[in-house]
């Protein structure tokens, strides 16, 4: 379908569940004070683990407001997330009495679903692995729901009370861009009015961290965590899984002024490509990304001198920041070495298919305020990643247009750009 023109995407609320804070006001502080929420896990015994470490939300879901059921119904996953929506939701200046449930939808990402409440209950039925075919009269009553990642689109959906277009999008660590990314594409075609995007992951399981400890993908600098995420540094040694959950309410940039809403950001552009290449493997010289954001620019109409501010996906691993710092000069040029760029995941870690979305809360924020976050235990740069990678403090920059890119295992790259909705 063809997108009109005149329909263009304003963001006008906003919720973020994340480590080290418990709202989005909180999230924002711990991103300009450049301090880290890594810590030795504490959500399960991981003592005979390599990695030991991650970036752990402080959520309460009985003082979150979530019932009794909703808790024994809901995998972490998705508490993390309707908590996250509720917020976005009144942040928005919106209620769910002045919704039209047929032009309200939900975009909803995440790369892993409900894998605590799998882990935890195979564990239970199967006797702690020493059953091969288990007893299913042990599980819980709801585990069909954490079967079946649509699930988690359907408690925000009834959250919210949307009956529009409603889905789940789940592209591994891109998620909670493409997601935001398919939100804004059907308020530009006209399929709904309002739509609750965005993304949520609760990966700290034993499983989860018994597949990243197989590759050597995390960091096992268990004796200091709070300096283990460190992205672009020459002494870095693999990322620091994280969890959370950001949740936006998107509408058409008209509707939103002719109620009055405040506007955070408008979304301009975004794509997504795939380099068909290797499941973790990346190709040299960032080509893939590299294109990803010329498409995100051009859908946009920015030229790259217009970007005033770059959100890293900056995992901590040798590859992947090598591989970005190639993109970004291949895709913005000169203007690559005079852009201030960070990575967030230095704070509160890598949330796989989250993290897009609560960097997206980041770009928005650092375009309200002007500020932008630093990447913190960056005290040696390797000289092959050469940008400004904002090391240790946060840092005025009065921008009005930002990007935020991503990248997942099955070579999947993206990018999204937002801008002041007035410039």
């Amino acid at each position: 379908m063809p997108v009109p023109s005149d329909r263009r995407v304003a963001l006008t609320g906003m919720g973020v569940r994340a480590p080290g804070g418990a709202n989005t006001k909180s999230f924002w502080r711990l991103m300009t004070s450049g301090t880290t929420a890594t810590r030795t896990i504490t959500l399960f015994d991981a003592s005979a683990f390599r990695s030991r470490i991650a970036a752990e939300c402080d959520f309460d879901p009985v003082a979150e407001g979530l019932s009794a059921q909703e808790i024994r119904r809901m995998d972490r996953t998705a508490q993390l997330a309707v908590a996250a929506t509720r917020e976005a939701l009144a942040d928005s200046g919106l209620s769910t009495a002045e919704l039209d449930p047929a032009r309200t939808g939900v975009a909803l990402g995440s790369a892993i679903g409900a894998t605590m409440t799998l882990d935890r209950e195979y564990a239970v039925a199967s006797d702690g692995g020493r059953r091969w075919l288990v007893d299913h009269a042990y599980a819980v009553p709801h585990l069909f729901g954490s079967f079946v990642p649509t699930a988690l689109a359907a408690e925000v959906a009834w959250a919210v009370g949307a009956e529009g277009p409603t889905a789940l999008v789940s592209t591994g660590c891109t998620s909670g861009i493409e997601s935001v990314a398919h939100a804004a594409r059907l308020i530009r075609e006209g399929s709904a009015d309002v739509l609750v995007t965005g993304a949520t992951d609760a990966p700290i399981s034993p499983i989860t961290v018994a597949c990243f400890d197989a590759i050597k993908a995390t960091s096992p600098r268990n004796d200091d965590p709070a300096t283990a995420s460190r992205p672009f540094d020459l002494t870095r040694d693999g990322f620091v899984l994280g969890e959370g959950s950001a949740m936006f309410v998107l509408e058409e940039l008209g509707r939103a002024r002719a109620r009055g809403a405040h506007v955070y950001a408008e979304i301009t552009g975004w794509a997504v490509r795939s380099n068909a290449h290797h499941m973790t493997g990346l190709r040299a010289q960032g080509t893939e990304m590299a294109e990803a954001i010329t498409a995100a620019l051009g859908m946009s109409g920015l030229p790259p001198e217009r970007i005033g501010y770059v959100n890293a996906h900056g995992s901590g691993t040798r590859q992947n920041d090598r591989h970005e710092t190639d993109a970004f000069k291949r895709s913005l040029g000169e203007h690559a070495r005079r852009v201030p760029i960070s990575s967030i995941k230095s704070m509160v870690g890598h949330s796989l298919g989250a993290i897009g979305s609560i960097e997206i809360a980041a770009c928005a924020l650092a375009l309200e305020y002007g500020v932008v976050p630093p990447t913190a235990n960056l005290h040696e740069p390797d000289p092959t990643c050469d940008l400004d990678y904002v090391p240790l403090t946060a840092r005025e920059v009065d921008a009005d247009a930002v990007l935020t890119v991503g990248s997942g295992f099955g070579g999947f790259q993206s990018a999204m750009v937002l801008a002041k909705a007035d410039s």
